[in-house]
């Protein structure tokens, strides 16, 4: 294509501007790269944070509501009294439970039975929230058995494993036994098998853990459990798969957007700030990408005017400065790209003395073929104003000039 060898001999007429005006569009492209995947990195960042020693669905028994009884034999509208100390249950939990493990998009189950309570040791006393678990499965929702700090993950028959902040209240330590007593009034002498430390208060300070059958006779539940907490593979699927799992169960399903609507508004004003800053550099692209071929197109009005003086179209001479575009859009892309790329996975690399990254980034979602789309699309547009104004040069006056 004869434009095309036209464009690339007018950009290599001038080398250091054009090496310039393609470090400028890298440079911005860079820009591009780094602050997405800033962005992407602490999303993903805050979602594990959030989510990492918590369920990313809940399901709970659905709401009872009192019912408005009204019949012939009725003077008045009464409303049929709701229980309050029948403990509401998921009795077919089982078959739930065989429905998520087909579903290739849930990674872990818990069934738990969970309830409020105390313990008690000598004049100590501190209300905990207790979680009944399948003994094989503690670890499915939080990582417990790897934080534990004194004693192990055993829960037996009649273990109990509780949190260092709540060990430290009231002086217990692994072997020790205390007295639970529970919301339904039920007590019962447990052994504390392990103390552990994760980080979180909440969890440190008010869990307490037993196994699923210890939990059973101490919330009077022989049969059903109160909820299953579910992981997913995909975090951010929470919302569909828990419309999903609502309608094909018929109990609440609670996605952790929903209890978590604070985090959700930050990582949308987040991801709004990193649109603004991907746009200026795109802006900013545009308008060195015009700035540079218009200076090029006033220079160039001798030679344009000849050739359009010899019969050359229009055309051809919009063709050349748009090709000018392209070249300079993709090539600045493509250097921007790596240049990104090995950028981000330089900052991933530092990482404080703890092991964690300084920088949450996440280099993979640089979002890198958007930059050179975009990129090499701005180009392109921007070298549409020069080019049109090249291809209607007058001859005579360009060839006076």
């Amino acid at each position: 294509m004869f434009a095309l060898h036209v464009a690339r001999r007018y950009l290599l007429s001038n080398p250091s501007q054009t090496l310039l005006l393609i470090a400028g569009v890298a440079l911005g492209v860079t820009v591009f790269v780094f602050i997405t995947a800033l962005i992407a990195g602490l999303a993903v960042r805050l979602t594990e944070q959030v989510t990492g020693n918590g369920a990313h669905i809940s399901l709970d028994p659905p709401t009872r509501v009192a019912r408005i009884l009204a019949g012939p034999d009725l003077p008045v509208e009464s409303v049929a009294l709701v229980s309050t100390f029948q403990r509401r249950q998921i009795r077919n939990w089982p078959m739930i439970v065989d429905l998520l493990r087909s579903n290739p998009g849930v990674s872990a189950i818990s069934p738990q039975i969970s309830g409020s309570a105390v313990l008690i040791k000598s004049e100590a006393v501190t209300s905990v929230s207790v979680i009944g678990v399948e003994p094989q499965g503690i670890d499915a929702i939080s990582e417990i058995t790897p934080t534990i700090i004194d004693g192990d993950g055993d829960l037996g028959a009649d273990g109990l494993l509780i949190g260092v902040r709540m060990a430290r209240d009231l002086g217990l330590s692994a072997g020790q036994s205390v007295l639970l007593r529970t919301e339904r009034g039920v007590e019962r002498q447990l052994t504390v098998r392990g103390v552990f430390r994760t980080g979180l208060q909440s969890l440190d300070e008010r869990i307490a853990y037993v196994s699923l059958q210890t939990a059973r006779p101490l919330f009077v539940l022989p049969e059903g459990v109160t909820n299953i907490e579910i992981k997913l593979k995909a975090p951010d699927d929470a919302r569909a798969t828990a419309r999903f799992l609502a309608d094909a169960t018929g109990l609440r399903a609670t996605p952790w957007q929903e209890k978590n609507l604070n985090l959700e508004d930050a990582l949308v004003a987040q991801g709004r700030t990193g649109t603004m800053i991907q746009v200026f550099s795109l802006i900013s692209i545009i308008i060195g990408v015009a700035s540079a071929l218009v200076l090029s197109a006033y220079r160039r009005r001798s030679e344009v005017g000849i050739m359009r003086a010899f019969g050359v179209p229009g055309g051809f001479i919009l063709w050349v400065f748009l090709l000018q575009g392209l070249l300079i859009g993709l090539i600045g892309a493509l250097i921007g790209c790596v240049t990104g790329y090995g950028l981000c996975v330089g900052l991933e690399g530092i990482t404080s003395p703890e092991g964690v990254p300084v920088l949450p980034i996440a280099p993979a979602q640089g979002g890198y073929v958007a930059a050179l789309v975009l990129t090499t699309l701005g180009a392109v547009i921007a070298s549409i104003l020069p080019a049109r104004s090249a291809s209607r040069v007058d001859p005579l006056e360009a060839i006076q000039q």
